[in-house]
């Protein structure tokens, strides 16, 4: 993996630095706190959520500092005074992280990130983290409903022009830790060393005076091993001119429009008919995890999925909190009406049958779990004195994680109908 670090970026809000401003001048920015990230609840209909970000969050933090010219706009804007000015200088976080895995499942409840340190150094961490880790899990959670819904059949990350920038290259990590197996966006394929792929649009069909010239320039440059999109003017007279221009070992034609089921069955026939039985059949065009699924019965091998994936399905944030749960020591608790916590750092692990199927995850405050067979520690170190530790899991091996994860829920938690979370947090003091 290549890794490119951050723009300077100025990964903070206003409200943070005056917390962090008026803590100074009282003498409470030092206190020892634990802080922590969970989502109180799962988006409508969903049941469970995918960490991811934790990676881009580590390299972040690796970088997270205050520079001249951030330093010059807060002094010039009146933002914080001359004392936090000094003060952030100097920041380095200096605290520890644990959290769960990438590629690790969460529920209500579930903490997801645990941060300690002073007060200072840890609540400025609460947009950083909550901007990563919002987004990525919203996108890994997304992408693994339509991994689910594919059946083993192989999807391409294809939304790079539905986001962001930035949002693209990361939605194309959080899908493919989901379980994608290429994605067309080059910076993401750069930057984290995941698969990439692609082939022509319409406009390059559109450029030359036929179809048949196009195909014919696409394969004498690319050879047979490429994908001929097919549906610019009519399918079946494009199916025909593309194996006339590749031959019977054509790799792929895609199909970006249209009744896809039927297309679907009606391609794959004529494709057979031609004799390019091993000519597979890639079909876009929004589809999202239902469309998917609609699919599962129709000849089709590949999907790519743009939109959908890159906002979320529907989900385009996890709903995740940044709430301080341990001061000194001390739990203390938020009780405001739907939105109280549960004081204290939590410990977690997830109860499993013999046979390997989770039954439920328990988490304790200011404690441990007893102990029983099939037990497994969600949480794990990620940070240790403001340096990230060694050894943390690939992107590779995170995605490994979640297939294993997928794996151990009850089946009910895999379908795509509304439904309780596939298995419930057990909160314990």
């Amino acid at each position: 993996m290549i890794r490119l670090k951050p723009v300077s970026v100025l990964h903070t809000d206003h409200y943070e630095l005056t917390m962090v401003s008026a803590a100074l001048a009282d003498g409470s920015a030092e206190r020892a706190c634990v802080f922590e990230a969970f989502a109180r609840r799962l988006p409508n209909g969903r049941r469970y959520g995918v960490v991811a970000g934790i990676g881009r969050l580590l390299d972040h933090l690796a970088d997270f500092r205050f520079h001249d010219e951030q330093l010059r706009f807060l002094r010039e804007k009146k933002v914080v005074n001359e004392q936090t000015i000094e003060w952030l200088a100097n920041y380095r976080f200096t605290g520890d992280i644990d959290g769960y895995a990438e590629g690790e499942l969460y529920f209500p409840g579930s903490p997801i990130l645990t941060v300690t340190g002073t007060f200072a150094e840890c609540v400025l961490l609460e947009t950083l983290a909550l901007s990563v880790l919002n987004f990525d899990c919203a996108i890994a959670s997304a992408a693994a409903r339509m991994v689910t819904a594919a059946r083993g059949r192989p999807i391409i990350e294809m939304g790079s022009r539905r986001a962001h920038e930035e949002a693209a290259v990361a939605a194309a990590r959080s899908a493919y830790l989901a379980g994608f197996s290429v994605t067309s966006n080059l910076e993401a394929g750069m930057r984290y060393g995941i698969p990439t792929a692609g082939t022509s649009a319409h406009a390059y069909t559109l450029l030359h005076d036929s179809e048949q010239e196009a195909f014919a320039s696409q394969v004498a440059t690319l050879g047979t091993d490429t994908t001929l999109l097919v549906d610019t003017y009519d399918i079946s007279e494009g199916i025909r001119r593309a194996i006339a221009a590749a031959g019977p070992g054509l790799r792929a034609i895609r199909i970006d429009s249209g009744d896809l089921h039927f297309l679907g069955q009606q391609s794959r026939e004529q494709l057979d008919s031609l004799g390019a039985a091993d000519t597979r059949i890639v079909v876009s065009g929004d589809l999202d995890e239902y469309a998917i699924a609609s699919l599962a019965a129709t000849p089709v091998d590949i999907y790519g999925a743009g939109t959908a994936v890159v906002t979320g399905s529907g989900a385009p944030t996890a709903g995740l909190v940044y709430k301080l749960v341990e001061v000194e020591g001390r739990p203390v608790v938020k009780r405001s009406e739907n939105k109280a916590t549960v004081g204290g750092r939590k410990t977690a692990v997830r109860r499993h049958k013999p046979t390997g199927t989770a039954v439920e995850e328990i988490v304790v405050s200011q404690g441990t779990p007893e102990s029983e067979p099939g037990d497994r520690a969600l949480q794990r170190p990620l940070v240790r004195g403001g340096e990230i530790v060694a050894g943390l899991p690939t992107l590779d091996a995170s995605r490994d994680h979640l297939r294993e994860c997928l794996i151990s829920i009850p089946w009910e938690g895999l379908k795509l109908s509304q439904g309780d979370p596939a298995i419930p947090v057990v909160m314990r003091s």
